[in-house]
């Protein structure tokens, strides 16, 4: 008679389940002997739970399906805790199976005890203990459903010692996923036509909710001649072949995007939660359409709410309107779009022998040697700034970031995900050096799991998005600076091939190089520290707050460094 743990490794099968990340423990050692007696599942062995967690995530982002990580009792648990948030706040399914302590010893504050149904409440959307073989069939037909449907984290609790109690052999069903057509009512769909028909100025903002809906913002935008604003989750879906495009806004963005949804009168978003407040207008119309009507109007006043698929909503809407015969707003925003692109593109360019590598120049060179379906990992900070505004997206390539939780450290374990996805497709990780170094053991799982992954490590020796922060408030900078190995010396020691550019001029010859070795690589770069990554529009409290750093930093004797930072972004005056 099978074991728990074996049904359980069969359902997985049945649903599709390629893969297993995580680390193995004795609570955990009758689901690894039954992936072990099955073979067909492989198991990817990281070296810490985390990210085991930030690569499933990556894994379900791109094929859309269930993605499996797992974690030992008690801290086995807490370490998937950051990955599961992000895989969570980025709505893809991932089933988590969380081992508990042996079922006696629960509530005796026992060794490594914790509460795990309370301890993922928060990062799920579905989590249940398994307390008896008999409810192991429903209860995990039930959680995959959950992460399926929800698009979101499912938790499955199971005591070591019910995962080693025999069962009888069940019969395991696929959990088929649906795609539902949701639309607003005929009503809702005639208000905001009416709304939308009416303005001369109106702003799209679509976010990670138009994926697959290309074609029918295009054609949506075109009715309104309506200038396109992405959020950085729907850069991947909707900035290719877009002649609408005027680029991102937010921290991070365009000036071109912030403009565009300034000088709107209606602004209509497609898909985004996107949080920054103080980047959306005040007096427009907005029109919100969402999947999840729970998500509309947390960020601004909603005048219009369309709970429905941007896709099918999109397409409703165009159905109805006529093609806009006022095109100016459109025409200023694609104008003031490539002023902005032009002049982003001239600061990626080689710096002088001697100095410091523009990151710029690095993300833009990797952009142009990359495949044409490359999957791109960006570490939380500067990295991200430089892929949103460097690297350019075809319809074919992926850009996967922690982009809604915010986490260090999730470039090179997401790389590690979508690397096993597909061993044939490049997977390049921009990392930081903060982000690298904090999950370092990671590089050991790319090597052992065969894993053929390219790192490249903006190397600025700092915390450089936190310190750009702290210059914003009027704080000098502390606690920010990293005393880094050297990171090529470091993967060859791992039996990794490293390469080290301290040198523009030697750049292009080293992404060339990495991009063509067959196997691993490190490319470690030093990036200049003091590159400012400005946001689309500064504030009056951001200038003050430059202006007290300065101030400080002069009083301080740290004047030296006022003069790097001028030297380095005197370039973007002229």
């Amino acid at each position: 008679m099978p074991t728990v743990a074996q049904n359980i490794i069969s359902q997985l099968e049945v649903q599709g389940v390629k893969r297993m990340y995580g680390i193995p423990g004795d609570s955990l050692n009758g689901l690894t002997d039954a992936l072990r007696e099955n073979g067909r599942i492989e198991w990817v062995h990281t070296r810490h739970e985390e990210a085991a967690a930030f690569a499933a995530a990556a894994e379900a982002e791109i094929t859309g399906e269930l993605a499996v990580c797992v974690g030992s009792c008690g801290p086995g648990n807490l370490h998937l805790i950051n990955g599961l948030y992000d895989a969570n706040r980025s709505r893809v399914p991932v089933l988590a199976i969380a081992a508990h302590i042996p079922t006696e010893e629960i509530g005796s504050n026992y060794f490594q005890e914790t509460h795990p149904t309370d301890v993922f409440r928060e990062c799920s959307v579905y989590v249940e203990q398994v307390s008896d073989a008999s409810q192991m069939p429903r209860i995990m037909n039930i959680a995959m459903r959950e992460a399926i449907e929800k698009r979101g984290v499912a938790v499955l609790v199971i005591a070591g010692d019910v995962a080693l109690q025999d069962m009888p052999r069940i019969t395991p069903r696929k959990i088929a996923k649906t795609e539902p057509r949701v639309l607003p009512s005929e009503a809702e769909i005639e208000r905001a036509a009416q709304v939308l028909g009416g303005s001369k100025k109106v702003t799209i903002l679509a976010g990670a909710g138009s994926a697959g809906a290309h074609a029918e913002v295009m054609e949506l935008a075109d009715k309104l001649a309506a200038p396109v604003v992405h959020a950085l989750r729907g850069k991947d879906h909707i900035s290719y072949d877009n002649p609408f495009d005027v680029g991102l806004t937010g921290l991070i963005g365009f000036a071109s995007g912030y403009r565009a949804i300034e000088d709107c009168d209606v602004l209509l978003m497609l898909g985004t939660d996107f949080p920054y407040q103080q980047f959306l207008p005040e007096e427009a119309t907005t029109i919100q359409v969402d999947l999840r009507g729970e998500q509309i109007g947390r960020r601004t006043k909603v005048d219009i709410p369309l709970v429905g698929t941007v896709k099918d909503t999109a397409r409703a809407l165009s159905e109805v309107l006529p093609r806009s015969k006022h095109r100016k707003h459109l025409d200023e925003s694609t104008k003031h779009f490539a002023k902005t692109r032009e002049k982003l593109d001239e600061l990626a360019t080689p710096s002088k022998r001697g100095d410091a590598i523009h990151p710029q120049y690095l993300a833009r060179l990797v952009d142009q040697a990359a495949s044409e379906d490359a999957v791109f990992t960006a570490d939380v900070g500067s990295p991200t700034v430089w892929a949103a505004r460097y690297l350019s997206m075809n319809g074919k390539r992926r850009l996967l970031g922690s982009f809604n939780h915010g986490s260090m450290a999730n470039a090179l374990s997401h790389a590690i995900g979508a690397q096993a996805v597909d061993r044939n497709r490049q997977s390049i990780a921009l990392a930081g050096d903060g982000g690298l170094t904090m999950l370092l053991g990671e590089l050991l799982t790319v090597k052992q799991n065969g894993l053929n992954v390219k790192t490249v490590v903006f190397n600025n020796s700092s915390l450089n998005f936190v310190e750009l922060e702290m210059k914003a408030a009027g704080y000098l900078t502390y606690g920010t600076t990293l005393e880094n190995p050297d990171f090529a010396a470091v993967a060859e020691a791992m039996g990794i091939k490293g390469i080290r550019v301290t040198d523009s001029a030697d750049l292009p010859d080293a992404v060339e190089q990495m991009l063509a070795h067959d196997g691993p690589v490190v490319l470690d770069v030093l990036t200049d520290r003091q590159e400012l990554s400005m946001p689309p529009t500064i504030k009056f409290e951001q200038a003050k707050g430059f202006a007290l750093f300065a101030i400080k930093t002069v009083m301080s004797g740290r004047g030296d460094e006022l003069l790097d930072l001028a030297k380095t972004n005197w370039r973007r005056m002229f």
